[in-house]
């Protein structure tokens, strides 16, 4: 009983390390007692059950706003989320008696390749609650995701956590510890000293947030009054006060779409031309019998539509429904009745402002949430970007700040100024140091004005050399795995702590 307590105390921990607590510090300890008694499993069975129940209750708490879409959504996606852990689980009991270097380096590695094959399998995967998110309220930590991403930090707060387990026991070896704190104050420094800020172009914003007059249920012409929301919050600028002007996603569609209906392009068209501004605006569009499109499209300031992305990274039972013959029983997912069509890849936008050209990058909603498709933008050339989103599934919830938190993490492993617009909120601007302005309240109409710069310098080391602390800290765990042969030492623990 006392291993299965740690294992729900580390996750209650892991929980209070996002939003809405937002305790950033608690990475590098949260996973402590999970690892502590996944060390002192007795059996193989013992060691997938400590790690269900740590993935259940870490997710289950940490995700409890999806269940406002019903259980059937809530409790397969905390179940599968608890069977990555339950395997991380039954990974580590293999290495449980291992010299104490091996072990550290097993947990490591192995807690790098669960964050990896999650964030990527099934379905394109789901990287909520990956342990480098949470550095992400933690300015001076945050500032060194530049050299090693969000990945990176979820390595290093592992290993401190692994050295915190080593130091416990009866001849304690401490030297994992000390080096990963070694680590983390470095790179902490680092991050204070030099932290990542774009110095280009300078960008008056105007992310405007049009609401919706029934999130969730739905009502009549509510596409028309999203729409005409944002065209009258949009007429209330000045010229003089904008140069680019955002609605978040979905804030046109149906048969108000500016690419088939003339009369809303011409409308669209003439707020980009009398603010003298870019207007960039989500939406979606029917793509034939049983798909749509959901995309982002920009208009220049002289009207004119300067091009379009589309979305690459559809939501799962959201967006499309894989092996939709399969799932036809469950009612739910007639909410879902069009799948959506995949865009070809990264877009940028060329801009120019006061005479000075950048490159545009914009992903939509659930993308946000993962840092190699951000990451694909800025590699594209992407010197700003705009995240476009909604969350009006999901209630007065923590679900727009958790997504918040990972664009926030992202943006400074880039190094890039980000636009955070959504149509219910939470809208913001976010520094290329990760900082986030005054957020919107959810579920108001609102405009926020700010202002945001181009990125200018060299992209940094994580843009070109991606998750490369990750795939290290997997490789030297599969090369002992794999690899190496020798006998295993047994390492003393006294006979009160087994249990």
């Amino acid at each position: 009983m006392q291993l299965f307590v740690a294992a729900v105390g580390s996750a209650v921990l892991m929980w209070a390390a996002f939003p809405p607590f937002n305790l950033g510090f608690l990475v590098f300890v949260a996973p402590a007692p999970f690892l502590w008694a996944l060390r002192r499993a007795g059996s193989l069975q013992e060691s997938w059950w400590l790690g269900f129940s740590f993935g259940a209750v870490f997710w289950g708490a940490m995700l409890w706003w999806i269940f406002v879409l019903g259980a059937v959504a809530w409790f397969p996606l905390t179940g599968a989320m608890a069977v990555y852990s339950a395997l991380f689980g039954m990974l580590l009991y293999v290495a449980r008696n291992w010299a104490p270097w091996r072990w550290w380096i097993m947990a490591v590695g192995g807690w790098a390749a669960w964050e990896f094959v999650r964030a990527r399998f099934p379905l394109d995967g789901f990287p909520w609650g990956s342990l480098g998110f949470g550095v992400g309220s933690l300015a001076w930590p945050r500032g060194a995701a530049q050299w090693i991403g969000p990945t990176g930090w979820g390595v290093i707060a592992v290993g401190f956590a692994a050295g915190l387990v080593l130091s416990t026991e009866e001849e304690g070896d401490r030297r994992w510890l000390e080096m990963s704190a070694v680590l983390v104050v470095v790179l902490t420094l680092a991050g204070a000293i030099w932290a990542p800020s774009a110095q280009g172009t300078s960008v008056q914003v105007a992310i405007v947030q049009g609401n919706s007059p029934c999130p969730r249920v739905h009502c009549e012409n509510e596409k028309l009054q999203i729409y005409n929301s944002h065209l009258n919050l949009t007429r209330t600028l000045q010229p003089a006060d904008v140069d680019l002007v955002v609605w978040g996603e979905d804030s046109f569609g149906g048969a108000y779409n500016p690419t088939f209906n003339p009369e809303v392009a011409a409308q669209m068209a003439g707020e980009a031309v009398r603010l003298g501004a870019y207007l960039l605006a989500g939406g979606t569009r029917p793509a034939g019998p049983g798909f749509f499109e959901n995309l982002n499209i920009l208009f220049s300031p002289d009207g004119a539509i300067v091009g379009e992305y589309l979305k690459t990274h559809p939501v799962p039972f959201g967006e499309y429904v894989p092996i939709r013959e399969i799932f036809e029983f469950i009612p739910q997912l007639d909410a879902v009745p069009n799948d959506m069509v995949r865009g070809p890849g990264p877009v940028v936008f060329p801009m120019t402002i006061e005479g000075e050209e950048f490159l545009l990058g914009s992903v939509i909603s659930f993308e946000g949430a993962f840092a190699r498709t951000m990451r694909s933008e800025v590699r594209k050339g992407a010197q700003l970007m705009v995240v476009a989103t909604n969350e009006g599934s999901y209630g007065h919830s923590p679900a727009s700040d958790q997504l918040i938190g990972m664009v926030r993490m992202t943006a400074a492993s880039l190094g890039v100024d980000t636009v955070h617009a959504a149509v219910t909120g939470r809208s913001t601007l976010i520094g290329a140091d990760g900082s986030v302005a005054p957020k919107t309240d959810l579920f108001v109409e609102d405009v926020v004005l700010g202002t945001v710069r181009s990125q200018e310098s060299r992209k940094t080391f994580y843009a070109v050399a991606g998750d490369w602390v990750q795939v290290g800290a997997m490789i030297g765990s599969g090369f002992l795995l794999v690899g190496y042969r020798r006998p295993r030492r047994e390492f003393k623990i006294r006979p009160e702590q087994r249990r």
